[in-house]
């Protein structure tokens, strides 16, 4: 079985909002910082994100060499597809159906198996997609008890504790590299107004960007931490990454 697709107000909101808004333009600072501090992928790498939505990451991946994409939903495949200038892949975890296998240099699946419903079996059809000695980046949302409306429209069966993502990825064929908390630095922030939204009833998925000079801030904000992860282990965040070795 493969992961649900996200609700089509999310999808469309992305498409026109995934370069402008802070997440998205600090998270892809962030995680390129992780790829190239500890996964270290040879030159000209054979690049694959599994489930990358609208393609946002896509030229940030390219960066690192030639670049291959699986998303599921059709309409959102087709907007990738034209950000990554040919085809993209549709094909569900965990049986990635025609996705060779030891193939890859370097796997990204951000914030992608928290919306499967075996994570197990969907890591360990990811894992042999690689060649021996290549890299997983894997990203997902922290802690169970930020579950909220984003959790819902989104279509996630979990979030994981870094207890609970390092079994994972120890019980798969993978060794565990790296695992760490990022989005800390708003971590504080973010937790506040999630226990004062609960409180007030008001628990709803936010889609929108915020005003210039705060969509600024957040973002420098988080984009700071480009410069420490993967060098220093950053405390509680809103997010935890996963770097993994096929053996």
């Amino acid at each position: 079985m493969g992961f649900p697709l996200m609700e089509r107000v999310v999808y469309e909101t992305m498409a026109e909002l995934d370069q402008r808004h802070w997440w998205y333009c600090a998270r892809r600072q962030v995680i390129a910082a992780l790829i190239r501090r500890l996964a270290k992928p040879p030159p000209n790498a054979r690049v694959l994100e599994i489930g990358c939505g609208t393609g946002h990451n896509l030229a940030m991946l390219g960066e690192f060499g030639d670049v291959d994409a699986l998303e599921l939903d059709e309409e959102v495949r087709a907007v990738a597809r034209r950000r990554l200038g040919r085809e993209v892949m549709s094909a569900p975890l965990p049986e990635l159906s025609g996705v060779p296998e030891r193939h890859y240099d370097l796997i990204g699946a951000f914030d992608v198996v928290e919306h499967v419903d075996d994570d197990d079996a969907a890591v360990a059809s990811i894992g042999s997609r690689l060649k021996p000695g290549a890299k997983l980046v894997l990203t997902v949302p922290a802690h169970a008890w930020m579950w909220s409306a984003h959790d819902v429209v989104n279509h996630h069966k979990r979030r994981y504790s870094k207890r609970a993502l390092k079994r994972l990825i120890d019980r798969s064929p993978l060794k565990l590299e790296a695992i760490g908390y990022f989005n800390s630095l708003l971590f504080p922030l973010a937790a506040a107004e999630r226990l004062s939204s609960r409180l007030r009833g008001k628990d709803e998925a936010d889609l929108t960007v915020p005003p210039g000079p705060i969509n600024r801030a957040l973002e420098r904000t988080f984009a700071a931490e480009r410069h420490l992860v993967g060098r220093l282990p950053l405390p509680p965040g809103l997010s935890l990454f996963a770097v993994a070795s096929a053996i």
